[in-house]
C-alpha cells in the first residue's frame, strides 16, 4: 500500500532564483554556483515570473552573441519562460511527477499565492520514491 506524501516534505525551501532584470551571464553565473539546471525568476517583490533553464542561458548566449554577433547575450525576462505551473506545499508528490512527466518538465516552483516557498525537481521526487519504496539495505 502506498502513502500519500505532500511536496512540503521534499521540496528545496530555498530554491535558487534570479531577478528577472538580470542579465543572461549573471544566471549563468548563479546556475554554476548551486550547481542546478535552472532557476526560479522573480521580480524586485521576490514574487515567482518565470523560470530559466540552463538550456534557456545556453541558447541566448549562442543565439545573440555567437550567431548574430550582439554584445550581450540580453536579460532573463526575453528568454524565461513566463506561463509556468506551480504547485501547493501541500499537493502530492506522486500527482505532482505525473504531471511532470507528461508536461516534460524537470522542476516546478511552490507558491503560497504568487510568494516562492520551495521547488521541487525530479531529484527530490526520486528521493521520496526511494524513501517509500526501496527496503532499507
Amino acid at each position: 500500500m502506498t502513502r500519500s506524501l505532500t511536496l512540503e516534505s521534499y521540496m528545496v525551501k530555498k530554491p535558487a532564483k534570479v531577478n528577472a532584470n538580470a542579465t543572461i551571464l549573471e544566471a549563468v553565473d548563479i546556475i554554476l554556483e548551486h550547481k542546478v539546471s535552472g532557476l526560479c525568476v522573480v521580480d524586485d517583490n521576490d514574487k515567482l515570473v518565470g523560470v530559466l533553464s540552463e538550456l534557456d542561458c545556453l541558447r541566448a548566449i549562442v543565439d545573440r552573441i555567437y550567431v548574430n554577433k550582439q554584445s550581450s547575450a540580453g536579460y532573463v525576462y526575453e528568454v524565461m519562460t513566463k506561463d509556468v505551473e506551480t504547485n501547493k506545499a501541500g499537493d502530492d508528490i506522486i500527482s505532482v511527477a505525473s504531471s511532470m512527466l507528461q508536461n516534460k518538465r524537470r522542476r516546478r516552483p511552490v507558491v503560497n499565492g504568487s510568494d516562492l516557498v520551495g521547488q521541487i525537481t525530479c531529484r527530490q521526487i526520486l528521493g521520496a520514491i526511494q524513501d517509500f519504496t526501496i527496503p532499507s539495505r
